[in-house]
């Protein structure tokens, strides 16, 4: 791989050159680093857009494995939100201006959970008069499902894929038919289908992924036409059966700048979505998600669960800002961001650049 290749107006890159620039540690990097932030300059500009991350509940039904909240660990302290207690905290970010707000929560799947959700989504929007835009991640559903919380003003759905590689999801998860490559793939072709902007994301630097594997997300990524992205890095946790295979993971700064070289690259390749600076980043680097966020990344959720159940809403070890309240982490994050040279979208739905155009 050449550096001239690395060049404004080069958007095209095929598996084994992305497999080469995500595998060259540092020879590359600057040059890419450099071109991304060109692009996202370009494209979306220099400002970031707040999500309010609500984890209103950790109770899952899936037993993924390498997930910390995965129904078989018994030693996770489970909790759920009240209804209240979620409007409550979507309120603050209404009155803080974010415009945007999260709502996740650990996999169910119940007649119940669908129609907590409808009622919890319809008293949101009374509350804040519609001036919310609001993103679910609460995993595989039924297409009727989605279509309800849709109709009830659900724009945005995340639903990571994890991996494109079918073999190593299986890795990933049990063997039965809840985990189905396939019927996760199903579900994101639905919620596109149904006129989501429609959200994935991969763990990088898992066990037994090949940079090939990672170039393949990017492909799938962009030949899917994804409206945004959510991806960080793989941390172990403790207390899950792929824990067992840590001592085959590459160092933890090194998955940190794998990382950036995955949000760098599909800045590249899909200038105009919206890329969320990962906590996870975090965990490993204070200034992990700024990194991110000058690399290409252009979405931050600042986490204003209420601070008693910040650390039980634990997918992985070591999670940041679990000590913290809302006002903290908003503070904070302000004045992060300042130090990256780039705006907060106040007040600005932030809605996916790409997504606008493809539903013209």
């Amino acid at each position: 791989m050449c550096k001239s290749q690395l060049i404004p107006g080069n958007r095209s890159f095929n598996r084994e050159e992305l497999a080469q620039l995500l595998a060259n540690d540092r020879n590359e990097q600057d040059a890419l680093f450099t071109l991304a932030a060109s692009i996202k300059e370009a494209s979306v500009g220099n400002i970031v857009y707040f999500r309010g991350l609500i984890e209103f509940s950790n109770l899952c039904s899936k037993d993924c494995l390498y997930c910390g909240i995965r129904k078989s660990n018994v030693l996770a302290q489970r909790y759920n939100l009240s209804d209240r207690e979620i409007v409550d905290a979507a309120l603050y970010a209404h009155q803080q201006n974010y415009a945007s707000l999260v709502l996740q929560s650990g996999e169910l799947e119940s007649r119940s959970f669908t129609e907590r959700i409808i009622r919890v989504l319809d008293t949101i929007h009374r509350e804040t008069r519609g001036e919310l835009r609001i993103t679910l991640s609460l995993g595989e559903q039924s297409e009727d499902t989605y279509r309800a919380w849709n109709d009830h003003g659900a724009h945005r759905y995340l639903l990571r894929i994890e991996t494109s590689n079918p073999e190593l999801y299986g890795k990933l998860h049990p063997e039965d038919s809840r985990h189905g490559f396939s019927r996760r793939i199903k579900a994101l072709a639905s919620l596109k289908k149904i006129g989501y902007q429609t959200g994935t994301g991969v763990m990088i630097g898992l066990p037994f992924q090949t940079f090939e594997d990672l170039a393949d997300d990017l492909l799938f990524m962009q030949d899917f036409g994804i409206d945004m992205v959510g991806m960080g890095p793989y941390i172990e946790h403790s207390e899950t059966p792929l824990y067992a295979y840590r001592r085959q993971l590459i160092p933890l700064r090194e998955r940190l700048y794998l990382s950036l070289r995955m949000v760098a690259l599909l800045r590249i390749l899909m200038p105009d979505i919206n890329i969320a600076a990962a906590t996870a980043l975090q965990a490993i680097e204070k200034m992990g998600r700024e990194k991110a966020i000058r690399v290409g990344a252009n979405v931050i959720m600042p986490n204003i669960t209420p601070g008693i159940y910040r650390d039980n809403y634990k997918l992985y070890d070591n999670k940041p800002c679990t000590d913290e309240n809302a006002e903290d982490c908003t503070s904070c994050l302000q004045a992060r961001i300042a130090m990256t040279n780039h705006a907060i979208g106040f007040g600005n739905w932030g809605d996916s650049k790409f997504f606008t155009d493809r539903m013209r």
